[in-house]
């Protein structure tokens, strides 16, 4: 069995957390991020970016991560506070909500992305595709992606016209042509562009 290519650390020697965060993209829903800490001799060759992962994988993996890490958090930031503070500025609060949620205070933080707007006073660096070079950032998309995809399947019981237990409100084109036949919901982005209104020709 090989081990991941993974790094554990950025910064050996201190208590660091990675971050990261899903659901940016979407046309209705929260945007979640989380945070997790890892024991600095943690090894999992199977845990990667989330987005390179299947959904089975990624659920097992949530189990190993939140049983295995020495501190893990989840928050959310829902759909009408993304509209007053706009995409971005909603996931860099998620992501310092998890981080201020954690049990043990990290020393460090590493960020998915190359920006982060810092609430706290602990140092932190951006990395670009972070979640495909350090395991702690890898395990914090997947957190943030499969406590996201478990809120979504149960937004999907009040609407499932929308399909959301299969899109989780991503811009599929099901989930576009729903909202033109059935409107928009209280869960809805509306400062996003929800609908394609370009026009088509028939040739």
């Amino acid at each position: 069995m090989s081990e991941s290519l993974l790094l554990n650390n950025y910064k050996p020697g201190v208590i660091e957390a990675g971050c990261d965060e899903a659901g940016r993209g979407c046309l209705a829903g929260p945007v979640v991020a989380a945070a997790v800490i890892l024991p600095i001799d943690f090894k999992n060759e199977y845990i990667n970016d989330s987005k390179q992962l299947n959904e089975k994988t990624r659920n097992l993996l949530r189990v190993i991560i939140e049983n295995e890490s020495i501190a893990w958090a989840v928050a959310f930031v829902d759909n009408d506070e993304i509209d007053r503070i706009n995409i971005l500025n909603a996931s860099f609060l998620a992501m310092n909500k998890a981080i201020q949620k954690l049990q043990i205070s990290p020393q460090h933080l590493i960020i998915d992305g190359n920006r982060f707007k810092n609430n706290t006073s602990i140092p932190y660096t951006c990395i670009v595709k972070g979640d495909t070079k350090y395991l702690s950032i890898a395990a914090a998309s997947i957190l943030a992606k499969t406590h996201r995809d478990e809120y979504m399947l149960r937004l999907h019981q009040l609407h499932p016209e929308y399909n959301w237990a299969q899109n989780k409100a991503y811009p599929t084109e099901n989930h576009r042509n729903a909202i033109v036949e059935f409107g928009i919901t209280a869960f809805h982005r509306k400062s996003y562009h929800l609908i394609e209104n370009q026009l088509k020709f028939n040739f």
